[in-house]
């Protein structure tokens, strides 16, 4: 690995480079910094267009004094060259294609207005058709890590402009996996939001169904902070939704999806084995609870979407243009793209109907989960092993991303290793849509506890911060759970249906007993007060839901359990669950001694 050596240089992850700003740092020393590193890293790959120095200190001086309202101030970052960047020339790798925007994409005027700087625009995959990162007729990025390797696509350029440290962060898309394959083979984060979440105007489709930009960075805090500037309904996108970016604050335990060991495949490559093997124990060993999850519909999913309706979609994205200019395509590109053309209408309904089906199929898989956790990508692969099977390889980096927008989906993929012979491992946290904030928080978790340094550069992970508190549900209730309910448990996905959110486990004043309730299906406890001295604390967890989910979720509560106050060993108060007394003369048993119900249910 490589890295700037300067004593003074502050890391790029966002929080570092505002701390320098904060305390006195130039951002045109950073600017210089950053066409500095270009230079040193020396490869003309990456970048199709870069920005003219002027022109950059030109814009870094109009930002003027540290602006703490500009979260993003003085941050540079790159842009994928299928995405506009006003007066850059916009190319999808593919010269004769290029046109000069005169505006921004919606996502990068969003950013720019937040204080980033626009550094360049990065090479791809043609017409981000790819997942290796080589399908373009300009040089191609040289995998950070090892340049004997395939870089990933199809935002190559992007992944490893920040894997060099050359940028903060840079913008991606991904329709089947090109926000995510890049970064785990270059050893950074990449998130993958939810479909619409953030704008996609000014963005060259590929799938317009399904596509989306994606966010590279250092860390998972940096992409978090890169997103919520960035995702912000747009009325000009007609894929444009207002979604819930989710509570940044994860239940304790959490139930998680992992494909059965039977359909896990690594094409020969033990070392990528190995390492999602000792993700699965980090996450254990966090506390988490792993199901594990027949994974052949997900991957009938994938299948479809290099067949019938999503490639002819790619191909009507420029359909004018490759009928009269079909020679200037990359002869693989050129390939896919022209297979599209024997495609009917009814080849397209047929895939939407195979689609739904599967949906319909795994809908209830999706719910008995909170999240899901993949390998990023199954395997490395060299630049000879692409040259002897350009598609077959291609198609195998895709197992585990490309059933993730037709699925609608939201993900981000976090390091989790240096194996043995010193390349990446990553995996990929994917959950419904909306549950960016769940994916995020738990990938964060899992890259601190990698301790990897960032991306190619050597610079070592900041110090870990909690996340900040969700205050954007003060008028929340909070609700008491004791058993069935709680994190991990069979029916605690009734309150995530209700967009529930965790606050926090707690234990009961030493004024309850907890009885395992006879017959019940799933097995459940009642909780009853009891006189001064006869009881002990309890342990449980506290809930959030807005007045009317709460009213819902109260409704549906079976007798003999309803909701009373329930005290806590903390001072305050709060409705949960009580039994009543005839369910506990009917057979229950006392179980108090335990201390809770996880406990009672781990005691084998």
């Amino acid at each position: 690995m490589t890295g700037m050596s300067a004593p003074d240089l502050p890391a790029f992850d966002i929080a570092s480079l505002s701390d320098f700003y904060r305390n006195g740092g130039s951002v045109a020393d950073i600017v210089e910094r950053v066409f500095a590193r270009i230079a040193q890293v020396d490869d003309p790959g990456i970048f199709l267009h870069i920005a003219d120095r002027q022109a950059v200190l030109a814009e870094a001086s109009r930002l003027g004094a540290y602006d703490s309202t500009r979260p993003l101030f003085g941050i540079p970052f790159a842009v994928k060259d299928n995405i506009d960047v006003a007066g850059m020339p916009t190319t999808a790798a593919c010269p004769d294609y290029a046109y000069l925007p005169e505006h921004d994409a919606e996502v990068v005027r969003l950013l720019r207005e937040a204080g980033a700087l626009v550094i360049g625009k990065t090479n791809l995959d043609q017409f981000a058709t790819g997942l290796v990162g080589v399908r373009s007729p300009y040089p191609i990025p040289k995998n950070a890590i090892d340049p004997s390797l395939v870089p990933g696509g199809s935002s190559s350029g992007s992944a490893v402009a920040t894997a060099q440290g050359i940028v903060s962060f840079a913008l991606g898309t991904d329709t089947a996996g090109s926000g995510r394959i890049p970064a785990g083979l270059n050893n950074i984060v990449g998130l993958k939001p939810s479909l619409g979440a953030l704008s996609t105007t000014g963005v060259i489709p590929a799938c317009r169904t399904l596509d989306c930009v994606s966010i590279f960075a250092l860390t998972v805090k940096d992409a978090w902070t890169v997103f919520s500037v960035a995702a912000r309904p747009d009325p000009a996108d007609a894929y444009s939704r207002a979604l819930p970016a989710g509570t940044r604050i994860a239940p304790p335990v959490l139930t998680i999806g992992v494909p059965a060991p039977a359909d896990r495949t690594f094409f020969g490559d033990t070392a990528m084995e190995m390492a999602y093997g000792q993700a699965l124990e980090t996450l254990k060993r966090l506390g988490h609870r792993l199901v594990e999850i027949p994974f052949a519909p997900f991957y009938d999913v994938a299948n479809l979407l290099y067949e019938g309706a999503w490639v002819a979609e790619r191909y009507a994205a420029v359909k004018t243009f490759f009928d009269t200019r079909e020679s200037a395509f990359h002869p693989i590109t050129r390939k896919i793209y022209g297979g599209a053309k024997a495609l009917s209408a009814a080849d397209a309904f047929n895939g939407l109907y195979a689609l739904q089906a599967l949906k319909k199929r795994l809908a209830p898989v999706i719910a008995s989960v909170d999240l899901f956790c993949v390998p990023t990508a199954p395997r490395h692969y060299t630049l000879a092993e692409l040259e002897a099977e350009p598609i077959r390889e291609n198609s195998r980096l895709g197992t585990y991303t490309n059933f993730v927008n037709l699925l609608d989906l939201c993900g981000i993929s976090v390091p989790t290793a240096t194996r043995q012979d010193g390349l990446p491992a990553s995996v990929t946290l994917l959950a419904p849509a909306g549950k960016d904030g769940l994916v995020a928080t738990l990938g964060q978790t899992l890259h601190a506890a990698s301790g990897l340094p960032l991306g190619a550069t050597g610079w070592p992970q900041p110090a870990p911060v909690a996340p900040e508190p969700d205050t954007s549900a003060d008028d929340r209730v909070d609700l008491v759970v004791v058993g069935a309910h709680l994190s991990g448990m069979p029916l605690n996905h009734q309150l995530v249906a209700l967009d529930g959110q965790f606050s926090r486990a707690a234990r009961t004043t030493a004024d309850y007993r907890l009885y395992a309730l006879a017959g019940t299906v799933p097995p459940k406890p009642g909780m009853i007060r009891v006189a001064e001295g006869e009881g002990m604390p309890i342990e449980v967890e506290i809930w959030r839901l807005t007045p009317s989910a709460f009213g819902s979720f109260v409704a549906a509560i079976p007798a003999p359990l309803g909701i009373g106050t329930i005290t806590l060993a903390d001072g305050t108060a709060a409705k949960g669950f009580l039994c009543e007394p005839v369910a506990i003369s009917a057979g229950a048993t006392d179980i108090s001694a335990h201390g809770g119900w996880r406990a009672y249910c781990a005691r084998a």
